[in-house]
């Protein structure tokens, strides 16, 4: 299997409906502070965000292993078990994901309104970009019943600390 993260480097659409709407760029991977898991197992940022966000996997491994995420407030959670599920779920279904804080439907519909009046063929280049990467897609409800399902429910297991100060990241989502 080819990895996804060639493949996106290959197809421009694709990459360039990641960027943006879904601010996931493969250049940035540099998090600007040093941290850790403080379960001891590796952590490789592989994508980050326009605001200084780091996507990192957690364990040895491939693009399989769960994916973190850290803002640059000093907010951190898993949010998908593998790169394909990030991209499905969250990049391309739902890119508005940081901004559901209760993970509903209707949460979610509000703010898909607001990016579909800023790009109005979002839905149509979505799916040109899913195609591309020969992925299908969920509907957004069940992407953040997962998100929920993964950031909530596996909260202990991947705890990133600051290094230089020993503190834990704080949870991106309440309980």
């Amino acid at each position: 299997m080819e990895s996804l993260i060639a493949a996106v480097r290959a197809q421009d659409e694709a990459a360039r409906f990641l960027a943006w709407p879904g601010d996931f760029e493969l250049d940035r991977s540099d998090h600007g502070e040093e941290v850790h898991l403080a379960s001891g197992a590796a952590l490789e940022g592989f994508a980050g965000d326009g605001s200084g966000g780091t996507y990192f996997f957690c364990g040895e491994g491939g693009e399989e292993r769960p994916v973190l995420y850290a803002d640059s407030e000093g907010g951190a959670a898993l949010i998908a078990v593998g790169l394909p599920e990030l991209l499905r779920l969250l990049l391309l279904v739902a890119p508005w994901w940081r901004d559901c804080r209760e993970f509903t439907a209707e949460e979610s519909r509000d703010l898909a309104a607001e990016y579909v009046d800023d790009m109005p063929d979002l839905v149509a280049r979505r799916d040109r970009a899913a195609k591309a990467l020969g992925l299908t897609l969920p509907s957004a409800a069940e992407a953040l019943e997962r998100l929920r399902e993964v950031a909530v429910g596996r909260r202990e297991e991947f705890v990133l600390v600051l290094t230089s100060e020993g503190h834990p990241y704080e949870p991106l989502f309440g309980p």
